[in-house]
């Protein structure tokens, strides 16, 4: 095809009646051929300088126009919203065109919106070609590869980032294997080129200033989507593209330590946190398919080098390089009493939470969560002084359930205590999962009805912590009994805004109101009667919390000591606030058992909780038969 005279305004005109005849579902006026000469000629017209601000001005809208008119057949065609008889024509048209890949000329430009379109459209024209040939446009990839090998940060290397992105991100949601396993192994050596080229071997300081920033967030961008592309070709395509975040874990973080610039260092932190949470792609993964596929050994030896890189980072003082800002409102960060930045936060402890959960072994861990905490407390991210470590992964993670459930569960994997006699241990650690599962009722007034609502979610890994920890609390009831008795247990619901010294109201049946519910399924024209053995289970554990919650009427609460300023023996405190922390613990869990059996029998619960259900009741066993012998 000729190359085009100079743009004008009848182009656009005639543009402009191929677009009204596109949305309306109908063949253009034009033939084919006329169609394509006149998109050949608006995508690839240079813009020239040109006397008027006028003509340059309508150079600039003819291009614009041209780029979007292209997207939008590919769009159309794509997704077959044109009828048999219209499709014809517009098919021939962009035939006509995808094989020269105009679109690439304007990768270089340096007005953003023109580069911007033009990667936009090509990515689009691209993935029509692949969807209908199986074939890779070959001048798209041969400005990309050439780009990456060769390109500096800039316009262009920016749009080929971007438009290689959404095309494996379209590629991984329509789960087409074999053609993303083409794409990726297309770009596999010049994409690990660009990566040493563009992250640092040795500690100095870098600069992301100007198009940096832009062109290194935009390679954070196609990392995490070239490593989900790993968990979906599987075990028989390992490329070492995909394997970036690993194989160059080192230098990411020193990236971190060095980089001036706050905004890359936190986006850095939590391609990691996917990459050792196997969340890639979470940000994106809402119009379809999400990404949870078995990882295979390849993808857990990276994810074992990407944790053994981390604890070597912290053993090497790496925590003590990592500045966190202020967190952001409205009106700026200049505003007092403002704390640091969450989401920077909760990235930083996550990562180094499951890095000790892939690489140590209890015994090892202790010292990197030790720094953690030390971090934590020169950030003053508690303004508050924290004297019971295990609180801080309610402090941090309080506000997120997802992450929330991700650190719980880690530090459970952590965990090898046991028992009342090393209870200060496991406290001092931060590491002590009873302490973590007590936190957590009080958090949410030991509401039932919300741990139903974490079951039935796919948002969070609640299920799989549950029943984890529902099995260690089976075989160390005596150091969850320990944990409710903790001298330090008020103080971690106190840390949660519960109310400071308040008493817990006595258990007098199962009628009790305890906490605020968000749904009364005891009420539900849904539910069912339980089994009888259920119903007496459920029975006897009240009447024991009962007698127990009355003997306890005769001893001064905690808020009248408060109040009244009594100083009452440390034994009947301390025997108070075990009986109402334990009881109400149970007393919920085994709400949550009976509204879950009803569910079930009505077949309204989302999947089968017979196991769920049976470690239950034997957590009830193990209240009944220790109540019996006291």
């Amino acid at each position: 095809m000729d190359l085009p005279e100079s743009p004008g305004p009848s182009s656009i005109r005639e543009l402009s009646h191929c677009y009204r005849a596109l949305l309306g579902g109908i063949c253009p006026k034009l033939s084919g051929g006329e169609v394509a000469r006149l998109l050949f000629s608006g995508v690839c017209g240079q813009v020239l300088e040109r006397d008027t601000q006028e003509g340059a001005e309508t150079a600039w809208e003819l291009i614009a126009f041209s780029l979007t008119l292209l997207r939008k057949i590919c769009c159309g065609l794509s997704a077959q919203s044109l009828d048999g008889a219209v499709r014809g024509p517009w098919r021939d048209i962009l035939s006509l065109l995808t094989r020269f890949g105009p679109q690439v000329l304007h990768f270089q430009s340096e007005d953003q919106v023109i580069s911007h379109l033009a990667a936009k459209s090509a990515s689009v024209c691209v993935l029509y070609l692949i969807s209908t040939s199986g074939t890779v446009n070959p001048v798209w990839q041969k400005q990309c590869v050439q780009t990456f090998s060769s390109s500096r940060p800039g316009p262009e290397l920016d749009a080929c980032l971007w438009s290689l992105t959404e095309v494996v991100k379209k590629l991984l949601k329509q789960s087409h294997q074999v053609l993303l396993a083409e794409v990726v192994a297309a770009f596999d050596c010049s994409l690990t080129a660009l990566c040493s080229k563009l992250l640092p071997e040795e500690r100095t300081e870098v600069d992301f200033s100007g198009s940096w920033r832009t062109t290194f967030c935009l390679l954070l961008d196609l990392l995490e989507v070239l490593t989900a592309s790993g968990f979906v070709c599987g075990a028989g395509l390992s490329l070492r593209s995909q394997r970036i975040p690993a194989v160059q874990s080192a230098a990411l973080l020193m990236t971190v330590s060095c980089c001036s610039d706050y905004f890359v260092k936190k986006r850095i932190l939590l391609l990691l946190k996917r990459v050792l949470l196997q969340k890639l792609g979470e940000d994106w993964s809402l119009e379809g398919v999400a990404l949870y596929v078995r990882e295979h050994k390849d993808l857990r030896a990276d994810r074992c080098v990407l944790a053994q890189c981390v604890l070597q980072a912290v053993a090497a003082d790496w925590l003590q390089s990592l500045q966190v800002e202020r967190a952001v409102f409205f009106g700026g960060r200049e505003k007092e009493g403002l704390k640091p930045d969450g989401s920077m936060l909760r990235a930083v402890s996550l990562v180094l939470l499951k890095s000790v959960e892939l690489h140590l072994q209890t015994a090892a861990a202790d010292s990197y969560l030790q720094s953690l905490w030390s971090w934590l407390r020169r950030l003053d991210v508690s303004q508050t002084e924290v004297s019971h470590s295990c609180s801080w992964i309610s402090l941090l993670f309080g506000e997120q359930d997802d992450d929330l459930m991700e650190a719980a569960s880690a530090s459970l994997r952590c965990s090898g205590w046991d028992g009342y006699s090393v209870l200060e241990a496991a406290c001092a650690s931060g590491c002590n999962p009873h302490c973590h599962f007590v936190l957590l009722l009080q958090s949410l007034s030991f509401d039932h009805s919300i741990l139903l609502d974490f079951l039935i979610s796919s948002e969070t890994c609640f299920l799989e912590y549950f029943v984890r920890y529902l099995k260690y609390l089976r075989e160390d009831w005596q150091g969850f009994a320990a944990a409710c008795s903790h001298r330090n247990v008020k103080r971690l619901a106190d840390a949660h805004g519960s109310e400071p010294g308040g008493s817990v109201p006595p258990l007098e049946g199962s009628s009790s109101g305890i906490g605020f519910r968000l749904v009364e399924y005891d009420s539900s024209d849904e539910s069912s009667e339980e089994t009888s053995d259920g119903h007496k289970q459920s029975q006897t554990t009240v009447a024991l919390m009962t007698d127990r919650s009355s003997k306890l009427k005769t001893k001064p609460s905690l808020s009248v000591i408060q109040s009244e300023k009594v100083c009452p023996t440390a034994a009947a405190v301390l025997e108070e606030e075990t009986c109402n922390v334990l009881d109400r613990a149970v007393f919920c869990l085994s709400e949550l058992r009976q509204v879950v059996t009803r569910l079930q029998t009505k077949q309204l619960f989302p999947y089968n909780p017979s196991s769920l259900l049976k470690l239950l009741t034997q957590v009830e066993n193990c209240y009944q038969s220790k109540i019996f012998l006291t």
